[in-house]
């Protein structure tokens, strides 16, 4: 008796296994509700297109005879089958029960942990942690005013984008201390055209950063279905996580925050038509526009925005090296863009975003869009632009910026 075989989760990470003797396809979980990590041999990877919803396990058999030559399969399919199902790869009840229970344990949990820093983002240890961000910010003070509205940095680790971290985070000053940090994060793993919220306060090796939670709740009032609280991306994402640890690093553990997760502005991609076009995100807009006019210079806002993405990790058919060949012609479009950002100019920047979907693949076209919408007097000023080779293939660009 055959039986239908669950589906692959298609919002896994999928990549080319970068392990010399262990060739194939690796499969990991950007979402954090699995650890576990797989490398699947070459003759193994066409045999994932089975893990459809709507093959069985005998068509499992089949294909893997055709594959391999072997007539003695059974045991073969069964492992694969089972490998992906034990490791949270498939969407079978085991893996619902699995995002169940995250999803209630980020929920029932007080505040929302250090992520990265296990991870290997920044040094775990307080003192370490220090001496590694004076050393990358060079101890150096402020080459700006107070009269900085908003920074621009990435959202890389800051070991791959520490020249551009230090160019931002050196536009802020001691009298911004008092201000509350409104971090505009790229979501990753959110849904589209909506805003990733939450009430929790956010612990570092530092301690614990104060999130602002009567804000958080205007904007859920004024955004409505547009606004996710507790959205569970925030317990992993570390486009908001790295800046809350550079403004503790500046301004102490107890700085006051209000982290935001801005989802892509997917529909606007695909339709062509203006992001705001779409009620809801007109709406989301709205929110951080009252935000603004009536905060005014209480706010601080960072953006943890990273721009192109280039090469075989990200699709390309292009072996990317930084600041050479075809990353040279990136390098170009992204200042055009850039010189949008930095004339305030939301709707001109988006018509730069636009064609062919987005081909640079810029992860912070979201933030930088919303804030200029909510912020529309905010002119800019390029502190820093890199590139970096994030593995040997691929590049992803960023930059430090100021806004006034």
């Amino acid at each position: 008796m055959s039986r239908r075989l669950a589906a692959l989760r298609l919002e896994l990470d999928f990549f080319p296994s970068p392990v010399e003797d262990r060739p194939g396809l690796v499969l990991r979980d950007p979402y954090h509700y699995s650890d576990a990590t797989l490398i699947i041999p070459p003759v193994f990877v066409q045999a994932l297109s089975i893990f459809d919803g709507e093959h069985t396990d005998l068509d499992l058999r089949q294909h893997l005879n055709e594959l391999t030559g072997e007539l003695q399969v059974s045991e073969m399919a069964a492992h694969l089958a089972d490998i992906l199902s034990t490791s949270g790869f498939l969407q079978d009840d085991a893996f619902f029960a699995r995002r169940d229970q995250a999803w209630k344990d980020f929920a029932d949990a007080p505040v929302r942990e250090a992520a990265h820093a296990r991870e290997g983002g920044y040094p775990e240890d307080p003192i370490k942690l220090r001496h590694t961000f004076d050393l990358y910010l060079e101890g150096a003070t402020a080459t700006e005013t107070a009269s900085a509205i908003a920074i621009a940095a990435p959202h890389v680790s800051p070991f791959g984008g520490i020249e551009s971290y230090r160019a931002a985070y050196r536009s802020l000053t001691p009298a911004h201390r008092d201000r509350t940090f409104v971090i505009l994060g790229t979501s990753h793993y959110g849904a589209p055209d909506r805003l990733g919220l939450t009430t929790k306060d956010f612990i570092t090796p530092y301690g614990t950063a104060r999130t602002d939670a009567a804000l958080v709740d205007r904007i859920a009032a004024h955004a409505g279905s547009s606004a996710t609280i507790e959205d569970y991306c925030h317990s992993f994402e570390h486009s908001i996580e790295f800046q809350v640890v550079f403004l503790q690093h500046l301004y102490g553990p107890d700085v006051k925050i209000l982290p935001i997760l801005v989802g892509s502005y997917a529909t606007s991609l695909m339709t062509g038509n203006p992001p705001d076009s779409e009620d809801g995100v007109k709406r989301l807009l709205g929110s951080l526009s009252e935000l603004h006019a009536t905060e005014g210079n209480k706010l601080c806002w960072i953006l943890g925005v990273d721009m192109a993405h280039m090469g075989a990790r990200y699709g390309d058919d292009l072996r990317a090296e930084a600041n050479h060949g075809p990353m040279q012609e990136v390098a170009a479009r992204d200042q055009a863009r850039i010189e949008r950002l930095n004339a305030g100019d939301a709707d001109g920047f988006w018509q730069l975003v636009q064609p062919h979907h987005d081909d640079l693949k810029w992860c912070g076209s979201a933030p930088f869009y919303t804030f200029l919408k909510a912020v529309p007097e905010a002119r800019g000023t390029l502190r820093q632009y890199q590139q970096w080779n994030i593995d040997e293939a691929s590049v992803v660009s960023f930059a430090g910026m100021s806004f006034r």
